[in-house]
């Protein structure tokens, strides 16, 4: 975003985290100017969603690509967003309109996802008009970790994301 208020139309070019060990999906909605400027998902320095999880892996914070990487993987997480493309303003997941879903076909092929979660109502609500009804899966609803959600606490956060565990904990 230039600054100008205008939306703008982006399409997502950050490549899906996931293995064949990915048990979790968790989906944001689109990456936000900070993410699409660093290359990778969460980027701006104010959301908390790198805390979050470390907080509730009990891990050390991931401060590089990489490290986030290793993190999600590490511990069976797939990670991507609902949107390969749309019109948005920003970082403002309200301006978002002519929206295109991404294809979670390669994901759920690979891996033996047990839930999917989404990041924000925005995510939640793109997943269901746009996803479910092809995908056949329900998702559980996140917070959003965004500063723009100063409501939630980090430990609020924390207790809420910490129900993914629970479908990495069946494993054997």
């Amino acid at each position: 975003m230039t600054g100008s208020g205008k939306p703008e139309r982006i399409v997502h070019e950050i490549s899906p985290v996931y293995d064949t060990r990915s048990r979790v999906l968790v989906l944001g909605t689109m990456p936000s100017p900070k993410s699409r400027e660093a290359g990778f998902f969460y980027g701006h320095p104010q959301n908390r969603f790198w805390r979050v999880m470390a907080s509730i892996l009990k891990s050390p914070l991931p401060r590089t690509t990489e490290e986030k990487r290793a993190l999600m993987l590490e511990n069976r997480i797939a990670l991507w967003d609902v949107l390969h493309s749309c019109m948005i303003e920003g970082a403002g997941d309200a301006s978002i309109r002519d929206a295109v879903p991404n294809d979670l076909t390669p994901i759920l092929r690979a891996a033996d996802i047990r839930a999917v979660f989404t990041t924000g109502t925005k995510a939640f609500a793109l997943y269901n008009r746009y996803i479910r009804p092809n995908v056949g899966r329900e998702a559980i609803p996140l917070p959003s970790t965004s500063p723009a959600n100063c409501a939630q606490s980090l430990e609020s956060l924390c207790g809420r994301y910490a129900e993914i565990l629970t479908y990495l904990e069946e494993l054997p």
